[in-house]
């Protein structure tokens, strides 16, 4: 009986958590792409949502292919603020 007890708020959590993820339109990266790309390539650096973990760049070439680059990657931060000069935005303030 106390496995029961145990197991089921266990189990409930699990699949909480799994329903969440899929639900979530948010994305976080877990692993990181360590190379650069052309800044030729890329046509959008996107953050990652501030309740990710960790904070990083998401990279979209013109083949569609996306890659996490550490929100400390001097190129990444270089071409995001390029893409929010051009774009008219302002960068958000560093948190």
């Amino acid at each position: 009986m106390s496995y029961i007890c145990i197991l089921n708020p266990l189990l409930l959590m699990s699949l909480s958590t799994q329903a969440v993820e899929q639900m979530s339109p948010v994305s976080c990266c877990f692993t990181f792409f360590t190379g650069r790309v052309p800044d030729k390539q890329i046509v959008s650096v996107n953050e990652t949502h501030r309740s990710c973990g960790v904070k990083a760049f998401v990279v979209t070439t013109a083949i569609g292919k996306q890659f996490c680059v550490g929100h400390y990657v001097n190129w990444a931060q270089k071409a995001f603020k390029k893409q929010n000069v051009i774009e008219g935005r302002s960068p958000p303030a560093s948190q």
